[in-house]
Order: structure tokens, then C-alpha cells, then sequence
């Protein structure tokens, strides 16, 4: 077992902390991998040999620091490869590591349905369950060419080498996490568009606060709606110039949610990423001489300071709204 995957628990307005934690992995191995908002791959192969432990007992020594140096609980997986060190974090819990033995991984999976195999989405796991596939071990046992016919040549030979415990990935080094998410359950299945639309506003706003008090900007925008029947769909969109401005991030926010036209649609939560941040200072920038675009920023000052002062709740959603920008909390 080389490959742990560990989610810290993060509250999701303390993606901040990840580099931090992330740091804590790096010093065992410089083979580290981000999966934000909360989640990391690292490759301990050569910190085995270097420590003289194995990997399980490496990750008892990480959760130990998590917590004495950061107060965050982890849960990980460990696994041959990263994609059975992820489905191991799938069924561990805080304070223990879900192990995948070595050459144990075909047995390890096939009781589990096929949505729990990363890259494995709703519409594949629909299509192979009307065909009694919801299991990875019927998945394994499926002949080559029928998983083909139902998925597609190259997805059909992927998906069984990968139900049957073969694992080719491996841990790809990347920068700290550049990205922020933060997500707007609703108490139940929501159909009312205004709603919907609020979330989001609050959801912009809040990730306008978190950059603005990091100092980044972003690029891009990704929106995933979740629904009652625990599908989702995502959409991205990458911004006229990089912002950190709340009014611009909830423009986009408010454009990819028009075009999914969701209509009538069971909404259970809806989730804001921004992503691809860079340091304010860098950023360039259109000149404006909107009056009001100026007066927003200005308002967006006055309230992060309120913020910084009395707590990110300090101050209303929908409160920042600009002067002629239509948003269902400022009626």
C-alpha cells in the first residue's frame, strides 16, 4: 500500500487551511497531489524506504500532526494505486485507514456499485444498471465487447480493467489548491427558481469575501447543481478578465444557471467553485468609469471590514447588491 488519499475535515469556509495541511504531507513525500477543496493524494514509495515504515503506519503519523499542529481530523485510504486508495477513503472513517491490500483489489470492489469507481458518472452507472451491471465485480465478469457495445470501445476496456482491480494511475504533482468552492444545501428538494437564485447570490458573495480577504482573483467559475436523485450537472465559465468582485462572480453564477434551464427541476444544493486564482496584485484589468461599478466596490470594501471585524455573517446576503442589478433578496 504506496498510495494514501486523505480528506481532511475541513468546514467549507476553512479551504484556506488546505495548503497548510497539504505542506504536512509534503514533508514525507514531494509526490502530492491536490484534490481540493479538501482532499490530497500522496505517493509514499520512497518514504517507506526512507522511514522504514509502510504506508499505514505513515498515515497514523499524519493524522497524529493533523491534528497536534492544525486541530483537523482526517480520514484515509490507502491502495496500490490512487484509484483504489480513493475508493478505500470512500468506506474510511475519522481516526482509521480503509486499506485495499496488494493484489487485493478486484476482491475489495466487486460488491461495490459501479458509481463508487472514480470517473464512473450517473448517466454510465444508469446505462450499465438497466443492464443488471450495478455491481464492479458484475462489471469485471461482463464480457469485453458487451461493455463496449453499452459505453463505448476505449471507456468499455478502461472500465473493466479498472473494476477488476487493475489501478495504471498514478500521483501527479500540482501546486497548491487554486481553487474555492463553498456549496448552498436546501432543507428539501427545491423547485422555486428564486430560490435557487438566492443560493446563489449568497454563494457569490461569499466566495468574493474569501478572495478579496486572500488577496487572489479568479478565472473561471464552475456551477454544479445537485439533484433528488443524486445526479448533478456542472458547468464552467471562464470570466472576462480575473475578479474577485461579488457582483461578477453572481452575474456568472446567475448566466450558467439560466442556461441549464433547469425549469422545474428537484434541486437539493448548489455549489460555486472558483477556480484558476492568481494574486490580486497580478491581475490586469479593464478600465471602467461606471459610477456605479465603483460605488459597488467601494460598499464591498466597507463590508469586508465589517467582516473582518464582526464575522463572515456580519452582513446580509443580497446586502451587496448593486445599484440597477436585479437580484431576488434586494426587493
Amino acid at each position: 500500500m504506496t498510495i494514501l488519499c486523505v480528506r481532511f475535515q475541513l468546514p467549507p469556509a476553512h479551504e484556506a487551511a488546505l495548503p497548510g495541511l497539504l505542506g504536512l504531507l509534503e514533508d514525507f513525500t514531494p509526490v502530492v497531489q491536490a484534490l481540493p477543496p479538501d482532499t490530497a493524494l500522496a505517493d509514499l514509495r520512497g518514504a517507506e524506504r526512507y522511514f522504514g515504515r509502510d504506508a499505514v503506519e505513515l498515515a497514523s503519523v499524519i493524522r497524529v500532526r493533523a491534528l497536534a499542529h492544525h486541530g483537523v481530523d482526517c480520514a484515509i485510504g490507502a491502495g496500490p494505486g490512487p484509484m483504489l486508495a480513493r475508493v478505500a477513503l470512500r468506506a474510511a472513517e475519522p481516526g482509521v485507514t480503509c486499506v485495499v491490500p496488494e493484489g487485493g483489489g478486484a476482491e475489495f470492489l466487486a460488491d461495490k456499485p459501479v458509481a463508487a469507481l472514480p470517473g464512473v458518472g450517473a448517466a454510465t452507472a444508469r446505462t450499465l444498471c438497466e443492464y443488471g451491471l450495478d455491481t464492479l465485480g458484475l462489471v469485471a465478469a461482463a464480457p469485453l465487447s458487451t461493455l463496449q457495445r453499452l459505453i463505448g470501445a476505449k471507456a468499455g476496456r478502461e472500465l473493466r480493467e479498472r473494476a477488476g482491480g487493475i489501478d495504471r494511475g498514478r500521483v501527479v504533482p500540482d501546486a497548491v489548491s487554486r481553487s474555492l468552492a463553498t456549496e448552498r444545501p436546501f432543507t428539501r428538494d427545491e423547485l422555486d427558481p428564486d430560490r435557487h437564485r438566492r443560493a446563489l447570490l449568497s454563494a457569490a458573495e461569499e466566495l468574493g469575501a474569501r478572495l478579496r480577504a486572500l488577496d487572489k482573483v479568479c478565472r473561471t467559475l464552475t456551477l454544479t447543481a445537485r439533484y433528488a436523485d443524486r445526479s448533478s450537472t456542472t458547468r464552467s465559465r471562464t470570466l472576462k478578465e480575473p475578479t474577485a468582485h461579488s457582483a461578477a462572480l453572481t452575474r456568472a453564477a446567475y448566466g450558467m444557471y439560466e442556461a441549464l434551464g433547469l425549469q422545474r427541476a428537484r434541486v437539493r444544493a448548489l455549489a460555486l467553485r472558483a477556480e484558476g486564482l492568481d494574486p490580486a496584485e497580478q491581475a490586469s484589468y479593464q478600465l471602467t468609469f461606471d459610477p456605479l461599478d465603483e460605488k459597488a466596490r467601494r460598499i464591498e470594501e466597507v463590508a469586508d471590514r465589517v467582516r473582518a471585524k464582526f464575522g463572515p455573517h456580519a452582513v446580509k446576503p443580497g446586502s451587496l447588491a448593486s445599484p440597477g442589478f436585479s437580484s431576488p433578496t434586494a426587493a
